[in-house]
């Protein structure tokens, strides 16, 4: 076995093992993680049963239909689900590096970025999975392609949230604490990326495939899982891969300005 491949399978089998750590930990309490869930669908369904009602009275926004409304929150949601549910911390990175706990990781023998993210599981976000499947079992193709393309969908869209706001909280190493500038990144970005994208205009649509690229993942139930758009679908999947491969250049740069914290922690 080569060492690439070697190295591979070991980096595969840590992200096995933390998510399954990760799992356990959570469903440690399995009435408190029923009830964490269970309200993270009630919640998600009070914004299907607003949308119902006002599609009953407007039944085409812009050319979007209820159906393409409900798979913009499915693929929405889904892409936070996914991001939290596996990559936790990918909003907490702010605070890891103002506050010195970054330590903890540069100790062990992992990569840094890819350690930090995996290492936090947000319960709450398995509702938001769950919510995803139930959209698109209400609203959905069912065919073969139809639930592979969902699936890319929810990859590229995760692949976006995350990476996009690692790299607004990496501004933490240049800044120092950018914390709470992270986190109304964050807010935005999540907002928008499930509203239909053409209820924006002019500059704010423009924002939304650039500055705050989440117009990349509130379009993909029209120009990806209801209308095959190759120039849309290629774009979105060169600003998934540009904007991984710029969140880990800026974070190993931002890794060579930080000072230690001097925090003593133990991680099991």
């Amino acid at each position: 076995m080569s060492t690439a491949v070697r190295k591979t399978q070991n980096l595969l089998d840590f992200l096995l093992t933390t998510w399954k750590l990760n799992l356990a930990g959570a469903m440690e309490f399995r009435l408190s993680f029923s009830i964490t869930v269970g309200t993270m669908l009630i919640n998600n369904f009070v914004w299907v049963f607003f949308w119902g009602v006002y599609f009953t009275k407007f039944p085409l926004v812009n050319g979007w239909r209820l159906q393409d409304v409900m798979m913009a929150q499915a693929v929405g949601c889904g892409a936070y689900g996914v991001a939290a549910v596996f990559f936790g911390n990918f909003i907490g990175i702010a605070n890891i590096v103002s506050t010195g706990q970054l330590d903890t990781y540069l100790a062990q023998p992992k990569p840094v970025l890819l350690h930090v993210l995996v290492s936090k599981m947000t319960i709450s976000a398995i509702g938001d999975l769950l919510f995803t499947f139930i959209l698109y079992g209400l609203y959905g193709n069912h065919s073969p392609l139809g639930f592979a393309k969902l699936l890319l969908a929810l990859l590229v869209g995760s692949t976006i949230m995350v990476f996009f706001n690692v790299l607004a909280q990496s501004l933490s190493f240049f800044i120092g604490n950018a914390e709470g500038l992270g986190f109304q990144v964050f807010n935005a970005f999540l907002t928008v990326s499930m509203y239909p994208t053409d209820i924006f205009r002019g500059i704010g649509k423009l924002i939304l495939f650039t500055v705050l690229p989440a117009g990349f993942i509130s379009f993909l139930p029209i120009g990806f899982l209801r209308d095959w758009s190759s120039t849309f679908v290629w774009t979105s999947i060169a600003v998934a891969v540009g904007v991984t491969l710029l969140a880990f250049w800026v974070f190993r740069i931002g890794l060579k300005r930080y000072g230690s914290g001097n925090m003593m922690t133990m991680r099991m």
